[in-house]
């Protein structure tokens, strides 16, 4: 081999200067996509939030313009004002507190009655043909057209708004329940049998998980109904809760103290919701993959 050839000879990058290379094309495809995201997030929040800051900007200009009397209908600045102020003092942490807390035994009640009776209820065609006109009766019927019976019964106090509430839960999740066993895709049933699996493995390893998903959409239902039926018992006969709160702020014409606890109510409404969502994505993250 002559000099020439050895001077002509194609020049390589050595081993380390490729790695660097690859790390940095790696860490700038990494940023990219982190920005695509942040972009994609932003503009999913200003479409979801777009008619929310209208409606706000509404709010805020009805009684400013004289289309609304600000007496009744304050503007959204004042009511705003007014829940930070209530919230600073703790005020509406106590109202909230007592809500969750009969809300959330209320609910606790229905779920560990329903989802298991609706289990069986859904597995078992006999228990249905027992069951189904007596379920068809009642759940026809407004829990709050209920109350004066539940008052009546047992009184005024705690136990009436707990079981109100454990009616108003009941139905959406026994509902929910039967119909995610019933629609089990009856291949995967066969298929299971085929595998030798009895009746106890495959309602657990089969029917239960196939009806994850239904079942969770009756227990983000009963947890609206919760919130929705407990605030109106709360208004009757209650010494506190948020139910309570607006009525007495009504009677005392505190009004803006009256849109401050209305629109807890909606934020509250929205964290439990959020907080199921989460919930529901994280017990079935097979279902994504």
């Amino acid at each position: 081999m002559t000099a020439t050839d050895v001077t002509e000879a194609p020049a390589f990058a050595d081993p380390p200067t490729l790695g660097r290379r690859n790390a940095l094309d790696v860490a700038s495809h990494r940023r990219r996509t982190a920005v695509q995201r942040l972009r994609r997030t932003a503009a999913n929040l200003l479409r979801a939030s777009a008619a929310l800051v209208v409606f706000l900007l509404v709010w805020e200009a009805a009684p400013r313009s004289g289309l609304a009397d600000p007496v009744f209908l304050p503007p959204f600045s004042t009511v705003a004002a007014t829940f930070v102020g209530l919230l600073a003092d703790g005020t509406i942490g106590t109202q909230v507190g007592t809500s969750l807390a009969r809300a959330g035994a209320g609910f606790a009640v229905a779920v560990l009655v329903a989802i298991p009776l609706g289990l069986v209820v859904g597995w078992y065609a006999r228990a249905a043909a027992y069951l189904s006109p007596f379920f068809e009766l009642f759940r026809n019927t407004a829990a709050l057209a209920l109350l004066p019976v539940f008052i009546l019964v047992l009184g005024i106090g705690e136990t009436s708004k707990v079981a109100i509430v454990v009616y108003a839960c009941f139905f959406p999740l026994l509902l929910s329940t039967i119909t995610g066993v019933r629609t089990v895709d009856p291949l995967l049933v066969r298929s299971a049998r085929s595998l030798g699996l009895g009746s106890p493995a495959l309602f657990v390893k089969v029917v239960l998980p196939s009806a994850v998903p239904t079942v969770f959409t009756g227990i983000r239902m009963a947890a609206t109904s919760s919130i929705l039926v407990l605030i109106a018992a709360e208004m009757v006969g209650a010494k506190a809760g948020l139910g309570y709160y607006i009525t007495y702020t009504q009677f005392n014409f505190q009004i803006p103290e009256m849109y401050a606890g209305i629109v807890t109510i909606a934020l509250v409404g929205v964290a439990v919701n959020a907080g199921l969502v989460l919930l529901e994505r994280r017990l079935m993250r097979w279902r994504a993959a």
